[in-house]
């Protein structure tokens, strides 16, 4: 049994449940509330299970009860344990190219407007809401402009050909962050297109934010 501790609009969770989902494999989902009870990410009982008081994280119950924390890490684990289907290309060269975008998505893009970046931002350094927008949307268009610039090695394709995976995983969420946000995406047109033959299938329509459990 796969278990995922997660939060309904978590970016990260949401790129670990539409892995899960393009593999087929049976999940269950502990929701833990970011912002209720000032967090519940840092709660004493979810900090002795992930130190690093962040979502996702992923239990497999059937392989010792093995905690994997950090989405992209949770991505590599599933596809070297549940090699099929792979969410990676089999070309190392395209392999890598995926895998740069994914982490300048995670990595670059996503740190920059994650929760507690926000919140900092709020009540430490005084921003107002005006201000933290006007961040989200600096950072989002500077990142986004160049996965735009990248994705043209994949020549109108998907990341696997005709089917999605380990690039998709991360894309998708990152721009359902940047409509939420009202960013400007019309300088994208590869990613709008990747966008939309991906968020018609089940495994997208399946991992998203307003469908999960604990969405409100």
């Amino acid at each position: 049994m796969l278990t995922i501790y997660s939060y309904w609009r978590s970016s990260a969770a949401y790129r670990v449940r539409i892995a899960l989902n393009l593999k087929g494999l049976a999940y269950q989902q502990v929701p833990v509330h970011l912002v209720k009870d000032g967090g519940q990410q840092h709660s004493a009982d979810y900090l002795a299970l992930n130190p690093q008081g962040l979502l996702p994280l992923l239990v497999d119950e059937d392989n010792d009860g093995v905690r994997i924390a950090q989405s992209l890490a949770i991505l590599e684990y599933l596809d070297e344990v549940f090699p099929v289907p792979t969410l990676l290309p089999a070309d190392p060269a395209q392999r890598a190219q995926v895998r740069a975008l994914a982490l300048h998505i995670a990595c670059d893009i996503h740190p920059l407007n994650n929760l507690r970046v926000l919140q900092y931002l709020s009540t430490e350094l005084g921003a107002s809401d005006e201000a933290k927008s006007t961040w989200y949307r600096h950072w989002v268009d500077k990142g986004l402009a160049a996965v735009e610039q990248g994705l043209a090695v994949f020549d109108g394709r998907l990341s696997l050909g005709e089917r999605p995976g380990y690039l998709e995983a991360c894309l998708i969420p990152q721009l359902y962050n940047a409509r939420r946000f009202e960013c400007d995406l019309n300088g994208y047109p590869r990613i709008l297109a990747i966008a939309a033959r991906c968020e018609v299938l089940e495994a997208f329509k399946n991992a998203a934010p307003e469908v999960q459990p604990d969405a409100q």
